[in-house]
């Protein structure tokens, strides 16, 4: 990899025209190292990617790119208020926009960086739309990495009640309001085996609300997460090399759904991390990034490979 680093913070952010609309990215370090295109899940902008962990990243020898998916952040909004009941049932008549299409506006963001083929890091949501990356577009893929992600098979990676229930209340009124409801999803959501840091996730929350709010493009994501399928069959023709890593009390996406990633992509292999929820917490990076290192090293996968 390339022995030159750029300042990780030098460039910003950029909007860029990708499968055609707006998409806001930033890039860090050096252009001539093989690319990592990270992918945020729900409702979450670029900056759900610590600062600390895209720099330890760069340190690895990727160059980093991070950017907002459409409806969240600085990037374009789309029209349109899905029913999620009617979409629950299988009307899909309210539904906006296909998790495919979120997987072609990445696809349309290495367009329009001018980068052929890249590591693919995707969590939760953000690692369905990798998984749809690789399915419709291997050409591109170099290698995956899904954090807490799952298949889409609903029998696998299931939420705890309470955990679904808490995520699902309707959005709040006022800042502050949102902000303390962002920290105690964050409090439930952290795993039992690492300290919760309060403080820390007030003020990205608050972060997060002053840069971009809006619980009407976190509706059209979660209506494309509801409405899409068990990817499994696909999967199971995969030659990508996968890592699926996965935290062992992630309460969200239960771990189940990290082992059927494992399971049905051949050469594939699960990564747990011991007392992870969802999400990812600076003590687990070490673990993390070791493991994408790893698997971006891979040559192929194939069947014959250990698990």
């Amino acid at each position: 990899m390339g022995s030159t680093r750029h300042d990780l913070r030098a460039g910003g952010t950029r909007s860029v025209t990708a499968n055609g609309i707006t998409l806001c990215c930033a890039a860090y370090g050096d252009p001539a190292d093989p690319p990592l295109l990270m992918i945020m899940g729900m409702g979450t902008q670029l900056n759900g990617w610590d600062m600390g962990f895209c720099d330890q990243l760069v340190d690895s020898g990727f160059y980093v790119i991070r950017f907002d998916n459409r409806d969240v952040g600085l990037s374009e909004r789309i029209e349109g208020a899905p029913d999620l009941a009617a979409i629950r049932r299988g009307d899909l008549s309210t539904l906006p926009y296909t998790l495919k299409d979120m997987a072609a506006d990445s696809v349309g963001l290495l367009d329009a960086l001018g980068i052929e083929r890249a590591h693919i890091l995707g969590a939760s949501m953000g690692g369905m739309i990798a998984q749809l990356v690789a399915i419709h577009w291997s050409e591109r893929v170099r290698s995956l990495s899904l954090i807490m992600s799952s298949t889409g098979d609903p029998a696998v990676g299931r939420a705890d009640p309470a955990t679904l229930e808490l995520m699902r209340r309707p959005a709040p009124a006022t800042r502050e309001e949102a902000v303390e409801a962002a920290v105690e999803r964050s409090r439930v959501l952290a795993g039992s085996g690492f300290p919760f840091d309060e403080d820390a996730a007030r003020t990205r929350a608050a972060a997060a609300y002053d840069r971009a709010h809006d619980p009407a493009g976190r509706l059209r994501q979660q209506a494309a997460a509801i409405a899409s399928t068990d990817l499994t069959p696909e999967l199971r023709d995969l030659r990508v090399p996968t890592v699926a890593l996965h935290g062992t009390d992630d309460r969200l996406v239960g771990i189940s759904g990290g082992q059927a990633i494992a399971d049905a992509v051949p050469g594939a292999r699960l990564e747990a991390v011991d007392g992870m929820g969802h999400g990812i917490v600076p003590e687990a990076w070490p673990q993390i990034i070791a493991a994408i290192c790893r698997n971006a090293a891979r040559p192929t996968a194939s069947p014959g490979d250990a698990r």
